[in-house]
């Protein structure tokens, strides 16, 4: 005799949009928005061997700059600080402190360096820090 269950409450949920970034190769899908924690990075490896760091905010705004410190060369921004000063959000490179901008890459300690931005869209549809 079998029996009939219910589907578990996670098989009913619909799934996580995914985050998609536009590198040097096109876009690249990096993971399910749903992976996403506010306040912590997660590093994705591009085609052409560079990094980038993800980010979504409480709002559920998502953000993608260099994971590079240019400070000291080291593939670390995605285990950051995130903040906002001045209504700029910024993440804090886990080493020296050194500000980074979200929406432009720009360090807010040192208007001589910054990182690259990458576009950001969700399945196909523009979202996040910059249109895609």
């Amino acid at each position: 005799m079998t029996t009939a269950t219910a589907p578990s409450p996670a098989a009913l949920a619909t799934p996580s949009p995914t985050v998609e970034i536009l590198g040097p190769e096109g876009w690249l899908a990096v993971c399910a928005l749903g992976d996403l924690t506010p306040g912590r990075g997660v590093a994705a490896l591009l085609p052409d061997g560079s990094q980038a760091a993800v980010f979504v905010d409480r709002g559920g705004r998502t953000y993608a700059i260099g994971n590079q410190d240019p400070f000291t060369g080291a593939q670390v921004l995605s285990r950051g600080l995130t903040g906002s000063a001045a209504d700029r959000p910024f993440v804090a490179s886990p080493l020296l402190k050194q500000r980074f901008d979200l929406e432009t890459g720009e360090c807010l300690d040192d208007p001589a360096a910054s990182v690259p931005v990458y576009r950001v869209r969700m399945d196909g549809a523009a979202a996040g820090g910059l249109d895609g």
